[in-house]
């Protein structure tokens, strides 16, 4: 599947970012999460270079694009920055943002900041912002972000991620995927091999140690307010990380919200159900064209 894709680089921002894509037309951009890299979105890339310019990007830090070292280069605003920049060197003034995990917490805020930029939304199992905070003030959320503070932890993560040949970062795929089917040998190998580049597991987990404690507090008022850019949101109902429960409500945040829900599938929604998950995007991607 991936023999049809392109790869290159870009320049945002002073990191050097790898990013593979295919087709023309309009940019839809696409935004991994952790620990994965822009094979994630294989099937998606696929399904959508025939009527768009696809492009997924190795975010900072992961796979093949610049390992910035310490905590700082990965903070919020610095992120924010990242995806301006991919749009602008991809010769766009706007695109269709598709986001999952940690890539999703990157989209929402970015379209907060540059609705002018974002022409549709779409994230997967990712909760908006405000509703994700005040989960996390919640037992039942906290028992399943358990890891979010344990990779506060120095070096301990990295050990433990980095253990076997990977065993770590296959597990997270593998073990939590309802349709096991859906990660072949290859595709876990190709999760590893990204994670095992010098430096990555370290700047993967300090996505979490640069952000978590200010992420934590109601730092971004503007995600208190209503959003108008046109989102949908997808999500595999037997997430073991974020709950059901953190999407209720979230249509008091969105001005024109659509959702999803995926049963007996789990957070890796996008590669463990493509063909829903393409179904739901060019649907939602129809009525707002």
């Amino acid at each position: 599947m991936t023999a049809t894709f392109q790869y290159d680089y870009l320049e945002t921002n002073g990191v050097r970012l790898h990013y593979a894509h295919q087709g023309s037309g309009p940019l839809m951009l696409f935004l991994h999460g952790f620990p994965e890299f822009w094979y994630s979105w294989r099937h998606q890339l696929a399904a959508f270079a025939e009527d768009y310019h696809v492009v997924a990007v190795d975010l900072r830090g992961y796979n093949r694009s610049d390992i910035p070292k310490g905590k700082a280069p990965f903070r919020l605003p610095v992120l924010l920055d990242d995806v301006k920049g991919i749009i602008h060197a991809l010769g766009y003034q706007e695109a269709i943002l598709v986001a999952h995990d940690w890539g999703g917490a990157i989209a929402w805020s970015f379209a907060y900041d540059h609705p002018e930029m974002v022409q549709q939304l779409i994230v997967m199992n990712i909760p908006h912002p405000a509703k994700l905070r005040a989960g996390l003030r919640s037992p039942r959320q906290l028992l399943r972000s358990w890891y979010m503070f344990f990779f506060q932890m120095t070096a301990l993560p990295e050990w433990w991620f980095s253990a076997r040949n990977h065993q770590g970062i296959a597990d997270a795929f593998a073990k939590m995927a309802i349709r096991k089917s859906a990660f072949t040998a290859e595709d876990l190998d190709a999760f590893r091999d990204a994670a095992a580049q010098p430096g990555a597991l370290t700047a993967m987990i300090n996505y979490y140690r640069a952000t978590l404690r200010l992420y934590l507090k109601n730092n971004r008022p503007q995600e208190q307010t209503v959003l108008k850019v046109p989102t949908l949101m997808i999500w595999g109902e037997e997430d073991m990380v974020l709950g059901k429960e953190l999407t209720y409500g979230t249509e008091d945040y969105v001005a024109d919200f659509t959702l999803h829900y995926i049963p007996d599938c789990s957070h890796w929604v996008q590669q463990e159900q493509p063909e829903l998950v393409n179904q739901y995007m060019r649907a939602f991607l129809a009525d707002k064209a």
